[in-house]
């Protein structure tokens, strides 16, 4: 099959389908003139074709006009415009054989009390069965056109891919343009512009606005619905999402505008990801100010294969180093970006580094070699429940102590500026890993007033979507497998970001932040994890009762909700609406002597390490 042929069959389908809105009007349309067309059958085939126009009686075209409107009403009753004709069947065929002898018996009746003798007997007898077989062989001819060009399109038996575009705006444009290519068949755009409706789009017709979701009508035919409003946010694409999500179909979305920006395909339509939900108004960030500190330094970031680091090795790669060191522990993980890299910015410098941050003398070593001027301080251990048992001490160890040899390091090689990544489970810890975290904060709080040179600065944010270990990845495999998606408790809620808008958040602070501050990102309003779970479940094409949600009860360490600042911190505004400053309260002392507790009892048991973590941590609560 050529190309070409493929094309014909595709736009024919296409007109086909976008007939389908109208679908039980035009039914009864062509029902009707069948029924026309086999009366004049009829009467051909009683007087033969000498006769069949001369021989009729000059009433005959008003006893038409009430034949028409008798089946008309027959047909209205019998339900049969309502049939699929694509799906014809026996109870299509069944109805039909009801509708027309039931039509054709109340006709005879009328002409024969009406004493219209010259309409012919064997007329008003014949009919019924013609209109019957017309009727059917009309559903039967548009089955079988159906059939040959769903093979021709898709070189077999499988669905074709139909689609509704929502938004037709320069993205749906452009969509357009590439998507048909790809085996798609747009059937129509919506979209609430006033000024589009009833427009073509590249023929594609503008039905109207996005509202029209909420109408069955406007589904007839439809397989896929596509999302092109890259640069709608906030409140109004949740609503969107939503709304498409409640139709039962499969949703895809075209590129964000970030991912527009940084070199996606618009053509490249992808599933609707959780990201896509927050609907939140980027960050702004300070570009120029960002570029001053990192363009053509030499920048080390720790645990750089880990979700947050490799996004932060994107993100800096863009700001043109000197040289980018990727400080790792996990050798798959330091090969992985490293490989990603090396293809994503071929000029860029890079030194690859196997190394554990708790091993000061490794890192001196490292710092002292490759003179690293801005250090960004990705690893740690931050799976709770893991933490939470039997690993107390490892979480100690890796998350406070290393962040103290890292620090230390990037004092004595005169760093520039060092940036903790933190956590909101640091806030009012009811776990060890966010009193760990914590812990962490406190070490480059003590270290910022006792290293003067360098820039000691956190950064703290909520949970990140898509980061190994968190909810989501879990939640997508779950819901592939068919189920069941595991819920820890009904109520449970989380801030949520991205995992490039953290790697930003992170960025900004090292342009903006002084010495011993922790910047805080204004993370909107928290999610119900049972919610997004539910969007995610009917995003997919799921029925909402096809995976069911199991509530497993809270894990250990695990809180209802999560904080960002604790109630003794106090905050500032900065020139950046989103982004507030928090100064805590310094308790560098205590945590001096953790940490020298941690190293001499490195395997200490869990109690202790709580115990410990109390008398240093007034606000951490373990829990039960």
């Amino acid at each position: 099959m050529t190309s070409a042929s493929t094309t014909v069959w595709t736009r024919i389908d296409a007109f086909l389908s976008r007939l389908r809105p109208y679908r039980e009007p035009l039914s009864l349309l062509l029902d009707c003139t069948m029924v026309a067309f086999c009366w004049n059958v009829t009467y051909l085939f009683r007087l033969g074709f000498e006769r069949w126009i001369s021989a009729r009686p000059a009433y005959d075209g008003w006893v038409l006009l009430g034949v028409i409107g008798v089946y008309a009403a027959a047909f209205t009753f019998f339900r049969v415009p309502q049939g699929m004709w694509r799906f014809s069947s026996f109870g299509d065929v069944k109805r039909l054989t009801w509708a027309c002898l039931a039509a054709g018996a109340i006709s005879a009746a009328i002409v024969l009390t009406l004493q219209l003798q010259q309409v012919p007997r064997a007329v008003l007898a014949l009919h019924p069965w013609v209109a019957l077989m017309g009727v059917c062989v009309m559903r039967i001819g548009y089955r079988m056109l159906y059939e040959h060009a769903r093979a021709q399109m898709s070189g077999g038996s499988s669905e074709v891919r139909r689609t509704l575009v929502l938004g037709a705006g320069e993205a749906g444009r452009r969509l357009l343009a590439g998507i048909h290519h790809q085996g798609w068949v747009v059937l129509g755009l919506l979209d609430d512009d006033l000024s589009k409706r009833g427009a073509r789009i590249a023929g594609v017709p503008v039905w109207g606005p996005l509202s029209l979701l909420n109408q069955p009508a406007t589904l007839e035919g439809i397989t896929h619905l596509i999302v092109a409003l890259p640069s709608m946010r906030g409140p109004r694409r949740r609503e969107v999402l939503e709304m498409a999500a409640k139709t039962g179909l499969q949703v895809l979305t075209v590129p964000s505008a970030q991912e527009l920006r940084e070199g996606r395909d618009l053509n490249r339509v992808r599933d609707i990801e959780p990201e896509d939900l927050l609907g939140r108004e980027p960050v702004s960030l300070d570009e120029v100010g960002i570029g001053d500190v990192l363009r053509a330094k030499v920048v080390l970031i720790t645990g750089a294969g880990g979700s947050i680091g490799s996004e932060l090795c994107r993100q800096v790669a863009r700001y043109e180093p000197a040289c980018l060191v990727l400080y790792e522990q996990s050798e798959f993980n330091l090969y992985a970006i490293e490989q990603e890299l090396s293809l994503s910015w071929p000029a860029l410098r890079l030194e690859c580094v196997m190394g554990d941050v708790k091993d000061l003398d490794h890192l001196q070593d490292t710092f002292s070699q490759l003179r690293p001027q801005v250090v960004f301080h990705a690893a740690a251990y931050k799976h709770v429940p893991l933490m939470e048992q039997r690993n107390a001490a490892a979480a100690l160890r890796n998350n406070a102590l290393g962040t103290y040899r890292a620090a230390l390091a990037a004092a004595q090689a005169q760093v520039e500026r060092f940036v903790l990544i933190s956590t909101d489970k640091a806030v009012n810890p009811t776990n060890v890993m966010g009193a760990t975290k914590r812990a962490a904060e406190m070490v480059v709080s003590s270290l910022a007033l006792q290293h003067p040179r360098t820039r000691f600065m956190a950064v703290r944010f909520g949970n990140v979507l898509g980061s190994s270990g968190s909810v989501i990845p879990k939640f997508k495999e779950q819901i592939a497998r068919g189920g069941p998606v595991t819920v820890t408790h009904p109520e449970i809620i989380r801030y949520f970001m991205t995992i490039p808008e953290a790697a930003r958040l992170v960025l900004q602070a090292a342009a903006i932040g002084q010495s011993g501050q922790v910047l805080v990102l204004d993370m909107g309003e928290p999610v119900k994890i049972v919610d997004l779970a539910r969007q995610l479940i009917r995003l997919s094409g799921h029925a909402p009762d096809e995976i069911p949600i199991e509530f497993t009860g809270l894990r250990p360490g695990e809180k209802l909700y999560e904080e960002l600042l604790a109630d003794a911190d106090s905050t500032l505004a900065t020139p950046y609406e989103q982004v507030r400053l928090a100064r805590l309260t310094d308790n560098g002392h205590a945590v001096h002597e953790l940490l020298q507790w941690i190293e001499e009892n490195p395997l200490a048991d869990e109690q202790a390490v709580r115990d410990r973590l109390v008398q240093v941590i007034p606000e951490y609560r373990p829990a039960r």
